[in-house]
Formats: structure tokens, sequence, C-alpha cells
């Protein structure tokens, strides 16, 4: 549950499922918290454990012992040593089967990073690996050390505890991961340089609003080859299959995590006719919305 409660969590845009505030117990420094694993799961047996949710705040965490596996929009990770899971604002996860797994677990709100600090893009940017198998790599110990860095900070007594200092560490964690090669050998975000991250960001802005790539070229002041150029060095593909992309995830979500309609759930992504969505979506999933909504409802 991410240190928030279920309880006062509000429904997120388009749909019904659960987002957490960044809401903590106790919150000794405002956007920030960090906490072990176990004393996450703990919290979450007070409630229903396996309960899908979207969190308004960013979580890494770091397993150092034990066992499990997480999910995240539709992935589901094993959770061992030296795995590392970040999960950002507007992602579905649950903890399918939270096991013995145990770890540092830190929670903080896009803006407590700072903002003088190059940390700070990666914090607005939506997208990006969830999951590292670390190992016992010189990677694991690096993250394990700022981590502890951070835990030793976020320890002190109240009225010692230096939120600047805990920005600065989280800024270098972040930095850090910013390094690890991508888990799945993938693109690199960074080849796409200032056009694809712009893009990004109108295209979380606007997906639900427009598919077409000139109307983002437009908005941006760039040409289409230049937006094409940009996603293909990033992703490995045009900009058309990245904007699909993210609206066939969009409906994946809804689809299998609400119970709104088809038909609402095509107008909400832009779609007038809920034919012309199933189209769309069995094009791009191999599944018709019904068939897809009860392969994966009847897993939950």
């Amino acid at each position: 549950m991410n240190s928030a409660d279920l309880g006062g969590a509000g429904p997120s845009p388009g749909g019904s499922i659960p987002r957490l505030d960044f809401n903590p117990p106790e919150e000794r420094i405002p956007g920030f918290e960090i906490i072990n694993l176990a004393t996450l799961h703990e919290r979450r047996r007070r409630r229903r454990p396996d309960a899908v949710h979207r969190v308004d705040f960013h979580t890494l965490t770091l397993v150092t012992e034990g066992s499990g596996e997480h999910a995240v929009d539709f992935v589901t990770y094993p959770c061992r040593p030296g795995t590392l899971l970040w999960i950002r604002p507007g992602q579905v996860q649950r903890f399918v089967r939270p096991g013995t797994a145990n770890g540092t677990h830190l929670l903080f709100t896009p803006a407590f990073p700072p903002h003088s600090s190059s940390a700070d893009r990666l914090v607005n940017e939506w997208y990006g690996p969830a999951c590292w198998q670390l190992g016992a790599s010189p990677d694991y110990a690096v993250l394990s050390t700022l981590l502890g860095q951070l835990r030793a900070e976020y320890g002190r007594p109240e009225q010692a505890v230096s939120a600047e200092i805990l920005q600065l560490l989280l800024a270098t964690v972040l930095l850090q991961i910013d390094r690890l090669p991508h888990p799945d050998g993938g693109g690199d975000p960074h080849a796409g340089g200032e056009v694809y991250t712009r893009f990004r960001t109108e295209l979380e802005l606007s997906y639900a609003a427009t598919r077409r790539a000139a109307d983002y070229a437009h908005r941006l002041g760039y040409t289409v080859k230049t937006l094409t150029r940009a996603c293909t060095a990033a992703t490995g593909q045009p900009v058309k299959h990245v904007i699909d992309g993210r609206v066939a995830l969009e409906a994946q979500r809804l689809l299998a995590h609400t119970d709104e309609p088809v038909a609402t759930i095509a107008r909400h992504l832009g779609f007038p006719e809920p034919t012309n969505f199933g189209k769309f979506f069995t094009r791009h999933t191999g599944l018709a919305p019904g068939a897809f909504r009860l392969a994966h409802q009847g897993r939950q």
C-alpha cells in the first residue's frame, strides 16, 4: 500500500482503479519516507494484501533478503536479493506474492528531489524500467550503501534530520540508477534527447485526446519526421507506434482493473465508436476488449 491508507484512495482519472496519495502514518519529513519492506507488508496485511492500485508518488525498493513477486502493468517480476523496483506515479501495481522478501522501501513525492539537480528530470518522467536484477553486482553494493546513508539520516532525532541531505542523497540514488543498463536490452530514452523528453511529456497529457503524430508535432514545434527520428532512437519504434502503445496500455489498465463498460472506456480514450476501439485494441493485443477483460479479471 506504499504507506498510504487504501481507505483514503480516490478513483484515478477515467476509471475506478484505487489511487493512493502520499500519506504515511507519521510524516517526519514532508514528501519522504523510508521503511523496511517487511513493515510495508505488515501494514498491507491489515487490509487487502493483493489490491491493485496506482500511486501518486514514487517508490524505490531494494530487496536484500527473501523472495516474492510484484506485478507492474501486466508484468510480474520475481523479487529476490538484488532486485530493484522503481514504481512511478500512475503505474498500476499489485503485490502478487509478498512472500518473505525484505529490504529497503523508499517513498517520495515528485516535488521532493532538488529541482536544481538533473535528477529532477528523472522524477518527472512517467516512463522507464520498473525492475532491475542486480544480484551481488557492484551496482547493488553502491545503491545499498547510498540507501544505508539515507536510512541513517532519516533515523536521526526529528529535530536533527536534514531534509536537504535527504534530497541530495536521493538525487545521487536516482542518478546512480540512471547509469544502470536497460534491464531488457531495450532502447535508451536518452538517445532521443530533448525532443523525445518533450514528446513523452505531451503524450502523457494528450494521449486520450489525439493519436495523430501530426498533432504532437504541431504542438511541440517539430516535424513528424523529427519526432519519428527521436522515438526510433529512444525506443526502436516510430512515433505512431509509441502513441498507440500508450493508448493501448491505458486501455488494458481500465479493462483489467475496472468495471467501466467498454463503450465508456472507448470514449475516454478518444474513440467515439466502440467498434473502432475494438479493432484498435485487438490489433495491439491480439484479444478483443471483452476477452482481455475476462482473462485478466479472472486472475485477480
